[in-house]
């Protein structure tokens, strides 16, 4: 037995109950989404800085590698690797958590001969220089960029 109001129409009772409490669960699930949306676009925005620094530490090893290789006299007889021994430390500001390691082989070609009849050298190097930080691989900070290049002398 359903009561009516004079009309003869039935009460609804709760109803409004119901749609304010899904509402309140649909706007809840949107804030959540949207948080979780914006927190990623920030992580991913702060992960593109840190491969940018990267790439410019790795490109900071190449190029003190470059030094290396065209300060030593040119008519000295290169060693079969190139010095590798590259401080990360002396790294400042925004390069400073990054670790670079260098590495670097040498290897000579013979290019003809000078006007004495001696075979003249050309020395080629290869130069790769890789910048780390944020700990192991796979974790949510770490970025890594190598840079390799290739040097005439």
């Amino acid at each position: 037995m359903t009561k009516s109001n004079s009309a003869g129409e039935a009460f609804q009772r709760g109803f409004s109950l119901i749609s304010a409490i899904f509402l309140l669960v649909v706007i809840a699930a949107l804030g959540a989404f949207a948080v979780t949306l914006s927190t990623t676009q920030h992580q991913s925005a702060a992960l593109d800085v840190m491969g940018s620094r990267a790439y410019h530490a790795a490109r900071t090893g190449v190029e003190w590698a470059a030094f290396q290789v065209i300060s030593s006299p040119f008519n000295a007889p290169a060693p079969a690797t190139c010095a590798t021994n590259f401080a990360a430390g002396t790294l400042g500001g925004a390069l400073a958590p990054f670790t670079v390691n260098v590495t670097c082989g040498a290897v000579s070609h013979p290019e003809g001969t000078d006007a004495l009849g001696a075979t003249n050298y050309v020395w080629v190097y290869e130069v790769s220089a890789s910048a780390v930080t944020g700990g192991n691989p796979g974790d949510s900070s770490y970025v890594e960029r190598v840079i390799s290049v290739t040097l005439a002398k």
